[in-house]
């Protein structure tokens, strides 16, 4: 499913126009990258939790030349689902 037919599924379930729910959507997303970016936490109960990960330099390998090469530090977001969700999903 794209941002497309996500915005129609939730314009057709709550009969808001499809502009406005864009709108929301587009909202809902930008204050979620906003407090990532913030180093916050965001938790919506019974979905799932949004953090951002510090991972570590390390020293990785090149496959192909087997050449040692260094990895530097980096953040990257990551989604955590919640209990339910995770049990709908395994029905």
């Amino acid at each position: 499913m794209n941002k497309a037919e996500l915005t129609n599924a939730v314009s057709d379930k709550t009969g808001l126009t499809k502009k406005d729910t864009d709108a929301t959507i587009s909202a809902v997303f930008d204050v979620i990258e906003n407090a990532l970016s913030t180093g916050d936490k965001v938790q919506l109960v019974g979905f799932g939790s949004f953090e951002v990960k510090h991972r570590e330099a390390r020293v990785g390998r090149n496959p192909k030349t087997r050449e040692q090469i260094s990895i530097p530090a980096s953040k990257s977001p990551v989604f955590k689902p919640g209990k339910a969700l995770k049990e709908s999903v395994n029905k």
